[in-house]
């Protein structure tokens, strides 16, 4: 499902390396490879990774578009999907709250845009359709308008990422790291690199207690166009890669995706509505770094 969005190896964010004593447990989840790195007890890990494998497969069935059994694949092809999942409306829940906070930058809607780029087709009608707004959601269901679709491969990684942490936290462990596309780790520290497809390591971070997003629009390309698409306009993206750190995955899921079109100014105004110490660091397409924290000033040459 999200393998189209960047590759894994060109994922902004690697492991450096696992701490002493720790066991790493790896798989393919949701289109990416998944690596889950634990510190405890051999038979407690064992059991523990055994069951995330429910969580993982049940977050395919959710939110796959290459499975046409998932209840994504069922709303975009009947263009409603009664009584959806708990799991379901909760990400449609925090897909708003970032629609909002982005100005409409974050929009699950442009699947059918994304659609036209790959198969080389005229967008033009493809955007007629963007509108996070006329998605409508009540308490008996989720129906969006005529032709639209849905596509969270912006944010379902890091919502995955984020239901495997919490699992893990309630059964006991209190270091481990998860890796599903994005990253949330639980205790630390546990050292990250930022990566950017073009420019190679730009950065390293040491994450405790917090997660991380990457977004590279570079990573994968739609003819002319990158696969983090803009749903506004047809301006290509300001950055070549954005990560993003806040308390949770999705949300620095979401984020990263919404601000390779944002502005340095935008984006520090985003941050500002965040709870914690949230912050994102921009990688300019001529490789240069800069790093937008909540308490930071705007700058007077902000692009």
């Amino acid at each position: 499902m999200i393998s189209r969005r960047r590759f894994l190896a060109l994922s902004a964010a690697a492991v450096a390396a696992p701490p002493a004593g720790a066991k790493t447990w790896q798989g393919r989840a949701l289109g990416a490879n998944v690596t889950i790195t634990l510190r405890g007890p051999d038979r407690l890990t064992a059991n523990t990774l055994t069951g995330l494998q429910y969580i993982l497969k049940r977050m395919e069935t959710l939110f796959s578009l290459h499975d046409p059994t998932s209840a994504l694949s069922r709303l975009n092809r009947t263009g409603r999907l009664a009584t959806p999942p708990h799991d379901f409306s909760r990400l449609c829940r925090l897909c708003s709250e970032i629609h909002t906070l982005t100005d409409g930058l974050f929009d699950p809607t442009v699947q059918p845009l994304w659609q036209a780029l790959d198969r080389g087709g005229d967008p033009a009608a493809a955007r007629g359709l963007i509108g996070w707004a006329k998605v409508m959601r009540t308490a008996d269901g989720i129906s969006l308008a005529p032709g639209q679709q849905l596509t969270f491969n912006g944010i379902a990684q890091g919502y995955a990422t984020d239901r495997v942490a919490a699992h893990l936290h309630a059964a006991g462990f209190g270091q481990t790291l998860v890796n599903i596309g994005e990253f949330a780790a639980v205790g630390g520290p546990w050292r990250l690199g930022i990566e950017d497809p073009t420019h190679g390591i730009k950065a390293i971070t040491t994450l405790r207690d917090r997660a991380i997003a990457t977004s590279s629009p570079g990573a994968l390309a739609l003819g002319r166009d990158t696969h983090i698409l803009n749903p506004v306009t047809d301006a290509p993206p300001r950055w070549s890669t954005v990560s993003v750190e806040t308390a949770s995955a999705a949300l620095a899921d979401g984020l990263s995706t919404a601000f390779c079109h944002m502005t340095r100014a935008d984006i520090r105004v985003a941050l500002r509505a965040l709870p914690g110490r949230p912050l994102a660091r921009l990688v300019s397409h001529e490789g240069s770094v800069s790093t937008c924290l909540l308490y930071t000033s705007p700058s007077p040459r902000d692009p």
